[in-house]
């Protein structure tokens, strides 16, 4: 599906301009009006991490005029496997100013704007406001339909992409524009689907782990984060078949490409005939970080790493009894781990194979059970799970391993 340029040529390009940006002046489909579009477009990116940091630096190289990043955390080190616009010397830097120094070494006549808040329902709106174009670089769900949403209301188009492990995919959502101003934008995009045409509900919770738990090869980032720029260029200047109405899905172990239509849902909560959704929603709630049984679980069952060390001290001393058990994985077993616990991955409690290996470890319930994973978050899926199968006073760590590092043993690695 073609589709118009959505921005307008610059008066002109300078002599350096026209040295730097040659060997797109060469390339027919770009040529002088392309290049002078991209010296005329804004271009948002939200994140500047995996996805984020490959964009940032291939859109600075392209020459988009105006390059907004939003971003709130810091550099930290296990982001530098794949986050590759920071280096050694950023660690402990907010990312958005790490990421505009490096674009500023890369292009120094692009401008870049710095967003560094995280984006929420009270200022997506004002943060999104006179960009052409969004490039969505974030990492779980509520973020992904809160930009769906809010760009979608806004009429602006967005580039999506998602990575896990060897996996990736990326597309182009611009159901916004078919409200546009401009007859030929509207028309192109009247058959555009949107991301909830796509994904209509969020998966439930825990069902699809983050990066963070289950990890991403650091060159994933790069491809996919290239398709999107790649994907924006074209939005940009018009020219080629963007992603519109295509979904994309790269394997990086099996090296195949394939895509798959995505059509229009006209019973779309947000584009549809008939949408119910004509305003931000609470994404936290519509996506939920955990499931309300997960929740109900851990309400007066949750104690702190603080309370673990006193008690592993007890049983120590033999005054106390339990079960420590690890709900992450086993790689993630062998990075750190809280003295004294098992694994048994959360996967084994959700498929039932787990309370065999609990009644073995209690001696049929004598023990109390307390279960822990990365955050807490995983665990807390467990311990429902545990409490459905009758062991009562188990309880989960609320911050789990990342606390016990934190706060209690520094010596060992994070992740």
């Amino acid at each position: 599906m073609s589709f118009p340029a959505l921005v307008e040529p610059a008066d002109e390009l300078t002599i350096d301009e026209v040295r730097r940006y040659s060997r797109h002046l060469i390339i027919p489909d770009v040529g002088m009006a392309g290049q002078k579009r991209l010296k005329n477009a804004k271009v948002l990116v939200i994140g500047a991490g995996g996805l984020g940091s490959p964009a940032l630096l291939y859109l600075a190289a392209a020459g988009v005029g105006t390059i907004g990043i939003v971003e709130f955390d810091e550099v930290d080190e296990s982001n530098l496997q794949r986050q590759i616009i920071h280096g050694q010397s950023d660690i402990g830097r907010k990312k958005g100013e790490s990421a505009r120094d490096s674009i500023k070494e890369a292009n120094p006549y692009v401008e870049v704007v710095l967003h560094p808040e995280r984006l929420e329902n009270d200022n997506v709106f004002s943060v999104f406001e006179g960009y052409d174009l969004i490039i969505d670089g974030t990492d779980n769900f509520a973020t992904r339909y809160m930009v769906n949403d809010a760009a979608y209301f806004l009429g602006i188009p967005y580039v999506w992409g998602s990575i896990y492990r060897f996996d990736g995919q990326a597309s182009v959502f611009a159901a916004g524009l078919r409200n546009s101003k401009d007859p030929e934008l509207a028309a192109a995009a009247a058959d555009a689907p949107c991301y909830r045409c796509l994904y209509p509900e969020p998966p439930p919770p825990g069902m699809v782990p983050s990066c963070a738990e289950g990890g991403v090869l650091g060159v994933l980032c790069a491809s996919i984060g290239s398709i999107q720029v790649n994907e924006g260029l074209k939005l940009l200047t018009g020219i080629g078949d963007p992603l519109v109405g295509q979904l994309m899905i790269y394997d990086a172990l099996e090296m195949s490409y394939r895509k798959l239509k995505v059509r229009k849902d006209p019973h779309c909560a947000l584009c549809g005939d008939a949408p119910t959704v004509d305003s931000l929603i609470d994404y936290e709630a519509f996506c939920g970080a955990v499931s309300q049984e997960a929740a109900d679980a851990a309400v007066g069952s949750t104690i702190s790493v603080v309370q673990l060390e006193h008690m592993l001290k007890e049983r120590e001393e033999g005054s106390r009894d339990f079960v420590l058990v690890d709900v992450r994985e086993p790689n993630e077993f062998e990075i750190n781990r809280i003295p004294g616990s098992v694994l048994i991955p959360k996967g084994e409690f959700l498929n039932g194979n787990a309370i065999g290996q609990l009644q073995e470890l209690t001696g049929d319930g004598a023990k109390q059970v307390v279960l822990h994973c990365k955050s807490g978050v995983r665990s807390a899926e467990a311990l429902a799970v545990a409490k459905g199968a009758g062991y009562s006073d188990a309880v989960h760590v609320g911050g789990g391993v990342v606390a016990w590092v934190n706060q209690i043993d520094p010596s060992q690695p994070s992740y």
